[in-house]
């Protein structure tokens, strides 16, 4: 059979540890044998970050904004520790927080459901999605560590030079700082991206900060969402009949906990990322969940929601067996197929990524899985497979659809 053809380069962004790994035998067994698979493609392993200086990671968000469709692979965000084991220059930032900022937008994460896994949530029966703000606060912060008695004080300068001064803290010793951001452009556009996307899936919009304890930043997030939905949304919310409301983020949690599902959770940026990977392992395994990041100009970037499942690559390279659930990764080039079969207008392309979605599901429906699925699954006596197998048996689900 002959090859599906791309027109536009994706933007291939590879990545570290197992989930490299697991991203050429993706590309080796499910999408090179089927697709003639055209990409740019950015190298954002941790090693070659550092050799860089991280301009390799600004290259690949730039080179998205060029061609409007990216894949990323799960990378290392180092601390201390990854400091020393790499031997890094300085300690990088979060690629994707660097990817994010650039690109501005929304990042949307849903679990992939399937029967036999069921959520440790019992009454959760449709998928939660989760939309996190994917510009500024604690991802582009500035930080300083206080070194003894002082006065802090946060400090904007006009473009007039006028001055406008709080006192943060009067320190007695030792302490530390941290600076965060947004702006009103930004948050304006992660409004508008969650409100379409309710339009579009018919979905009641939740939206939660702690506007209680921050009466200014946080607050102006919420009179954002509440101008723009009152503008521009209301009327065609109130058609839809689908509800918008907000609530601070603790009583949400509790909310959430409560319902069946079947929403949209609109997260600023920490709360996103700390709730995303609530909501995937509740459902099930962190391994299935899907993310993507659109922004406010039509570019899309798609990833998995999980990280570099270190200890897996560790004893990958003591040449033990792994286990790792490579769902997610696929769903990820998935969506990057699907949304690049769109803008090009090829329906080939589109029709394969469902049907590779489709064979991903019903391998793990049959009973063949990886170990962290067959923890979960009520499926009896599941077949668990490696790494590789576990790819292997969803292509031959997907040749025999």
């Amino acid at each position: 059979m002959a090859k599906i053809q791309m027109t536009t380069p994706l933007v291939e962004m590879d990545g570290d540890e197992m989930t490299r790994i697991l991203w050429q035998m993706i590309k080796d067994e499910l999408l090179l044998p089927y697709i003639d698979l055209k990409t740019e493609y950015y190298d954002l392993g941790l090693e070659y970050r550092n050799e860089t200086n991280d301009q390799v990671t600004i290259d690949s968000a730039e080179a998205t904004k060029k061609y409007g469709v990216a894949v990323k692979c799960a990378t290392i965000t180092p601390n201390a520790a990854r400091m020393e084991e790499y031997d890094l220059k300085e300690m990088w930032k979060s690629p994707n927080g660097t990817i994010r900022a650039a690109l501005d937008g929304t990042v949307f994460r849903a679990p992939i459901l399937v029967k036999g896994i069921i959520p440790y949530v019992s009454n959760w029966t449709k998928p939660i999605t989760i939309a996190r703000h994917a510009y500024g606060d604690v991802y582009k912060n500035t930080e300083i560590k206080v070194p003894g008695k002082g006065k802090a004080e946060l400090v904007f300068t006009a473009e007039d030079g006028t001055e406008t001064r709080e006192v943060i803290h009067e320190f007695n010793g030792e302490g530390i700082l941290q600076g965060i951001h947004n702006t009103k452009e930004s948050i304006s556009s992660f409004a508008r991206a969650c409100f379409s996307y309710a339009i579009d899936t018919k979905q009641d919009l939740w939206f939660s900060t702690k506007d209680t304890i921050s009466k200014k930043y946080d607050h102006t997030f919420k009179d954002i969402f509440q101008e723009i939905y009152d503008a521009e949304y209301k009327e065609k919310f109130e058609e839809l009949g689908i509800e918008y409301f907000y609530t601070l983020i603790d009583d949400a949690v509790a909310r959430v906990i409560r319902s069946e599902g079947g929403f949209i959770w609109a997260c600023k940026n920490y709360d996103g990322d700390v709730m995303s990977d609530m909501v995937a392992t509740a459902y099930g395994d962190l391994s299935m969940m899907t993310s993507v990041l659109v922004s406010p100009s039509g570019v899309y970037e798609y990833e998995a929601a999980h990280g570099t499942v270190q200890q897996h690559y560790y004893k990958h390279l003591r040449g033990e067996e792994t286990s790792t659930n490579g769902i997610a990764t696929i769903f990820a080039w998935t969506g990057a197929l699907r949304k690049r079969g769109e803008l090009d207008n090829i329906p080939e392309l589109m029709e394969f990524a469902d049907k590779l979605e489709r064979a991903c599901i019903k391998t793990v429906e049959d009973g063949k899985m990886t170990r962290s699925l067959s923890l979960i699954s009520s499926c009896e006596n599941p077949v668990v497979l490696n790494s590789q197998d576990f790819i292997k048996a969803i292509r031959e689900t997907f040749d025999a659809l």
